[in-house]
C-alpha cells in the first residue's frame, strides 16, 4: 500500500480543523438566515470547491508523488460523480415532503455534517478490514458490479414509509403535521414534537448511508490510502450541496447520467477484481490498469454520458 509518508496526525487535525472552520463559516455567516439558492450563487460554490480540491490535489502532490496527486483526483471524481445520484434521490425527497426551497439548504447542512461522521467512521473500518483480510477485496469488487448492473435495471424511488428509520422516529416520537421555518422541533398540542423537517433530514442521512456503502468501497479500487480515501470523500460532499442546487433543477436533462455511473461502478468493481498488487492472493485473471487511465475512463464515461443526455434533451425539445 502506497502511503504519504509526509503525512502526520498534524496534517489530519489541520484538514479537519479547515472543515470545520468552513461549515462554520456557510451556517453562521453565508447562510445564517435562509433564502431560495439561486443557479448563479451555486455554481459559483460548486466552482469554488472544485478549485479548492484542485488545489489540495497539487498539495498531496508537494507531500508524496504526482501518483498519490492523480489517485486523489480519481478518487474525488469518483465520488462526485457517484454523488450526481444521491443527488436525484435528495430532490425527489424534498419534492415528496414538499420542502420549501429556502429551507433545503439547511438540511443538506445538517445532512452532510452527518454524512461526513459516518463515512469517516466507515472509511476507518474499511481500512482495517483490508489491512487484516486483504481477500474482502473480492467482495467489495463483486458487490460494486453487482450494484453497477442492478442500477442499469432498477428506477429509482422515494417511499418514507419503507423507511425503517422514519418508521421508528413516527413510533417514537410525535410528529407535527406542519413545517416550523427552520426548525427541526416544534410545539405542537402543547408538547414538543419534530417537524416534518426533521423527517427529511432523517430521509437524507439514511439515503446517504445507503450511497456510502457503494462510492466508500469503490474508491479502494484506487487507493488504500486512509487520508487520500477521506479527504476525496470530504471534498465530494462539501460540494454536494451547491452541485444539488445546480442539478437540481434540470434532473430532466441528465436522463442517461445514470447509466454512466452504473457504468463507473462496473469498471471500478472490475478494476478491483484484476488488481494484481495483492500478492498473497493472486487472481486467475490479473490486469494492471494505471491510475492516469483509470482518470481517463471514469472522466470520459461521465462526460459522454453528460453530453448524450444533453443531446437528447436537445431534440427532444427542438421536435415540440
Amino acid at each position: 500500500m502506497l502511503a504519504l509518508v509526509a503525512v502526520t496526525s498534524w496534517h489530519w487535525i489541520g484538514f479537519i480543523a479547515c472543515v470545520l472552520v468552513f461549515l462554520a463559516l456557510d451556517l453562521g455567516l453565508f447562510h445564517r438566515k435562509a433564502h431560495v439558492v439561486g443557479f448563479k450563487e451555486a455554481l459559483v460554490w460548486t466552482a469554488i470547491w472544485f478549485t479548492l480540491a484542485l488545489l489540495f490535489a497539487l498539495g498531496i502532490r508537494h507531500l508524496g508523488t504526482s501518483k498519490d496527486s492523480l489517485e486523489f483526483l480519481t478518487g474525488y471524481l469518483i465520488e462526485l460523480s457517484l454523488s450526481m445520484d444521491n443527488v436525484f434521490v435528495i430532490a425527489l425527497i424534498f419534492t415528496y415532503f414538499s420542502v420549501p426551497s429556502e429551507h433545503q439548504h439547511r438540511v443538506l447542512f445538517w445532512g452532510i455534517l452527518g454524512a461526513l461522521l459516518m463515512r469517516g467512521l466507515l472509511i476507518g473500518v474499511g481500512v482495517e478490514l483490508i489491512d487484516k483480510l486483504d481477500w474482502i477485496l473480492y467482495l467489495f469488487g463483486a458487490f460494486i458490479v453487482y450494484t453497477g448492473v442492478k442500477m442499469f435495471f432498477v428506477e429509482t424511488k422515494v417511499d418514507p414509509e419503507k423507511n425503517k428509520i422514519i418508521r421508528l422516529a413516527r413510533k417514537f416520537f410525535p410528529i407535527a403535521p406542519h413545517f416550523d421555518g427552520q426548525n427541526f422541533r416544534t410545539q405542537w398540542n402543547g408538547r414538543m414534537a419534530l417537524t416534518p423537517l426533521a423527517l427529511v433530514l432523517l430521509m437524507v442521512e439514511t439515503t446517504d448511508l445507503l450511497f456510502a456503502f457503494d462510492s466508500i468501497p469503490a474508491i479502494f479500487a484506487v487507493t488504500r490510502d486512509p487520508f487520500i480515501v477521506f479527504t476525496s470523500n470530504v471534498f465530494a460532499i462539501l460540494g454536494l450541496r451547491s452541485l444539488y442546487f445546480v442539478l437540481a433543477g434540470a434532473v430532466k436533462y441528465f436522463r442517461y447520467l445514470k447509466y454512466g455511473l452504473a457504468l463507473v461502478l462496473v469498471f471500478i468493481g472490475v478494476k478491483m477484481l484484476i488488481d494484481p498488487h495483492d500478492n498473497a492472493h493472486p487472481r486467475w485473471f490479473q490486469a494492471d490498469i494505471p491510475i492516469h487511465v483509470s482518470l481517463a475512463i471514469v472522466a470520459g464515461i461521465i462526460l459522454v454520458s453528460i453530453l448524450l443526455s444533453l443531446i437528447a434533451a436537445w431534440r427532444e425539445k427542438k421536435h415540440k
